[in-house]
């Protein structure tokens, strides 16, 4: 980091947990609302392909999201972006509860998923802040920040929603994340600190196509950025028919399924919180990002193979466990290779990759499950991942573009 840098930054660690503490508590709302949705969007008598619109909403406003406030944080801060997104999460989630059908909620959801397309700023906040060579474990913080609102936040959701009541038995989960988010933003405007420089921020700004076409040609980045769009495409997609596959192999209802979920969330949170940083430091985010692809080609290889949940959650366990210790790495790899007046946009246009494998890989596994039969997703997702292993070890070989 430039000296200049090290001059106006907010003290690193005190940055960095107070906005961790915040982004838990937005994070805890997205956990309540997520398990909540099939039966949000059934309250409305909508049918199956309906529900899956409502899910698939949230990604493809996240899809254009990303890269718009990345670029928009880059030249006028991080801090006033946070806010105002949060804010505009704290609105959809007061809509979602008072939406007249569903089509109001499509159309909430996309906007809610373009506002919570946020987080690109928040990397981009942790790289402004955090030393190079501890950004893959301080980035993994905010994937555990994640996982364990997600652990939280379903439990949480389920106690509050009555969905006997009709569709006002789902208004009360939305108002308390809405109020989250309200808590967040509040937090954020009083107590986390900007950590941009105007100066820096306003000269140097490129078009975005830009942008686009130096990540596209990049050497680095564009091979990482084809690692989220693989794994996320595997990953999710699995994780999308996993309940099905689960419920036509061995018969398993929402609590068994659930409670898989939670180990999964269990695992990755421990992983990052851990372990991440440490593997980084000692073998190189590359050859770490190259493991975790490689754990996750192997879990989903040999699930097909299960008898039950003895085998069945561990697996999944350790193909989590692979997409923990690889995310992080990712998101610290492109912020190294990125132009510092650059870093939120790469790594919104990154995120957007991500948001866009959360469309296309349900849709292409769910097509083999139905078609090709219950185990063929398995075995699409793990040859879907192999390129990924390739694709990160060549990131090893890039030399950094952005000094220290």
């Amino acid at each position: 980091m430039t000296t200049e840098n090290q001059k106006t930054e907010p003290d690193s660690r005190a940055a960095l947990f107070t906005l961790l503490a915040v982004i838990f508590i937005n994070l805890l709302g997205f956990g309540i609302v997520v398990p909540l949705l099939p039966f949000y969007a059934k309250s409305f008598n909508a049918p199956a392909w309906q529900i899956a619109l409502v899910f698939s909403a949230y990604a493809i406003g996240a899809f254009f999201g990303e890269p718009f406030w990345g670029r928009l944080s880059d030249r006028i801060g991080r801090k006033p972006i946070l806010v105002s997104t949060v804010c505009g999460n704290c609105i959809c989630y007061i809509a979602m509860a008072l939406a007249p059908n569903v089509y109001v909620a499509f159309l909430v959801r996309i906007l809610g998923g373009l506002a919570s397309g946020n987080g690109s700023v928040i990397q981009g906040y942790i790289a402004d802040v955090t030393p190079q060579d501890q950004r893959s474990g301080r980035l993994s913080l905010l994937g555990a920040s994640f996982n364990i609102g997600f652990i939280v936040g379903p439990a949480l959701g389920g106690l509050l929603a009555h969905p006997e009541s009709g569709h006002v038995g789902f208004q009360t989960p939305m108002f308390v994340c809405a109020g989250l988010s309200a808590c967040s933003a509040i937090a954020m405007a009083f107590f986390v600190k900007e950590s941009r420089i105007r100066t820096q921020r306003i000269s140097n700004q490129a078009s975005r196509w830009a942008v686009l076409g130096n990540a596209l040609t990049h050497h680095t980045i564009a091979r990482l950025m084809g690692v989220t769009f693989l794994a996320g495409c595997a990953f999710i997609g699995v994780e999308s028919i996993f309940g099905l596959w689960t419920q036509a192999r061995f018969g398993w209802g929402p609590r068994e399924i659930g409670a898989a979920f939670a180990v999964v969330g269990v695992v990755a949170a421990t992983c990052q919180l851990v372990l991440v940083g440490r593997l980084s430091r000692r073998f190189g985010e590359a050859r770490v990002l190259a493991a975790g692809m490689a754990l996750t080609a192997t879990s989903l290889f040999l699930q097909p193979l299960s008898v039950g949940a003895v085998t069945t959650v561990p697996l999944l366990a350790l193909a989590a466990f692979g997409q923990s210790i690889a995310w992080p790495n990712v998101a610290a790899l492109i912020s190294r290779n990125a132009e510092m007046e650059h870093q939120g946009q790469y790594l919104g246009l990154n995120n957007a990759t991500g948001a866009l494998a959360r469309v296309v890989g349900p849709f292409f596994l769910g097509l083999g499950f139905s078609k090709l039969g219950v185990n063929a997703p398995f075995y699409m997702a793990a040859v879907i991942v192999i390129p990924a292993i390739s694709l990160a070890l060549s990131a090893r070989r890039s030399p950094v573009s952005v000094p220290e």
